[in-house]
């Protein structure tokens, strides 16, 4: 071994470290200098490190509060008003909600909807609507003028969209069709001659129809423009009109006992959420008592009534998606006006004419759109 080998030669130390000795001695000192070296090098790094993760772990956190207001203000929230209960218009905020997937709307997602239902109670209308106010939804969407009506009482601000209802003019919801004028626009179920088509097919198919039971609720916002349309076209058909009033769900026994009492050769239903949310009840004492009836849509013809002559209700709820995107989008309710169905649609169930034993003639069944065997 040379010189040279035998001054570097490897030892261990107390620690175990592997050492080298260094010329003139010196091996222990110049190991605990590169041990102090070693590990001032190792904290400063460690430091660096721990340093950059926490400024990193800041700047995401206050880069993520920007993101989710922003993200935020990005989903529009729907507020829905209805008289009814969940299970009974669940095929029209259905319809709503599909024509909302239409425009390409993902709820949860680009959109939100708080739907608020009155379960039949129109005095618990009030208390709804301004729950849907304090919640500071961008649209409120409704379902009939009761409905429009309460919403209407408590913001001016908050466009308004009506899925359907009565006439909104006489209602004072409007200033006129073509320009509503305020925070309210939407659909309306009411077409002119609407009421005289439905009496005319009753006595289409009920040759000596002489009076006919209206079955109503005075204390909802539909039945005042409803009734003056009838009141007209039962003149110009030499009708009687007789009402049979039902104000409350224990009183539509009663309102049926009425109709056979005044001889009503049948009855007309109007289009009333307190009357839909007892459609197969109506349905179901029509068929006991064997009156012939026309109702106001296509779900009491499907629930077993006799027949229907009007808009597909259905088919309105999705249109007003159409209304909500255009607001969201800038167009103001003022600047919308108010669409009147276009189509209507005659349907008859054969079942339930043969249930009360009525007779409907070919020609008839021809003009119907659809009939159910």
């Amino acid at each position: 071994m040379s010189s040279h080998e035998k001054d570097f030669q490897a030892s261990s130390n107390h620690n175990g470290f592997a050492e080298r000795a260094v010329p003139g001695g010196q091996g222990n000192q110049m190991i605990e200098v590169r041990s102090q070296r070693s590990g001032v090098s190792k904290s400063h790094t460690l430091s660096a490190r721990l340093l950059a993760l926490s400024f990193l772990g800041a700047l995401l956190f206050v880069l993520s509060f920007p993101a989710e207001a922003q993200q935020s203000k990005k989903v529009p929230r729907i507020g829905y008003l209805s008289v009814l209960s969940p299970s009974s218009d669940s095929t029209r905020i259905e319809a709503f909600r599909q024509g909302l997937r239409e425009l390409a709307y993902v709820e949860g997602q680009s959109i939100s909807i708080e739907s608020r239902y009155a379960e039949g109670k129109l005095n618990r209308l009030p208390d709804l609507a301004e729950e849907l106010v304090r919640l500071k939804v961008d649209i409120i969407v409704v379902g009939g003028s009761t409905a429009t009506r309460a919403a209407k009482n408590v913001t001016k601000l908050i466009p308004i969209v009506m899925a359907h209802g009565s006439d909104p003019v006489e209602l004072g919801f409007v200033t006129s069709l073509a320009r509503p004028g305020g925070n309210i626009t939407g659909l309306t179920h009411l077409a002119p001659e609407l009421g005289g088509k439905r009496l005319e097919l009753l006595k289409d198919i009920i040759a000596q129809l002489s009076r006919v039971a209206v079955l109503t609720d005075p204390g909802t916002q539909g039945h005042g423009p409803q009734i003056k349309e009838l009141e007209v076209a039962a003149r110009a058909l030499g009708l009687q009109l007789r009402p049979a009033e039902v104000r409350a769900p224990n009183e539509l026994e009663s309102a049926f006992s009425a109709m056979t009492t005044g001889r009503a050769g049948a009855f007309i239903s109007l289009q009333l959420p307190t009357l839909d949310r007892l459609r197969e009840r109506i349905v179901d004492l029509a068929a006991k008592n064997r009156l012939p009836a026309m109702y106001p849509n296509s779900e009491y013809v499907e629930t077993g009534g006799l027949m229907s002559y009007a808009a597909d209700l259905v088919a309105m709820f999705r249109h007003s998606a159409i209304y909500v995107d255009k607001i969201l989008k800038g167009t103001k309710p003022a600047d919308l006006p108010v669409e009147q169905p276009k189509k209507f649609e005659f349907i008859i169930n054969r079942k339930a004419a043969k249930q009360i034993g009525l007779t409907i003639s070919p020609n008839v069944l021809a003009r119907a759109d659809k009939v159910i065997k």
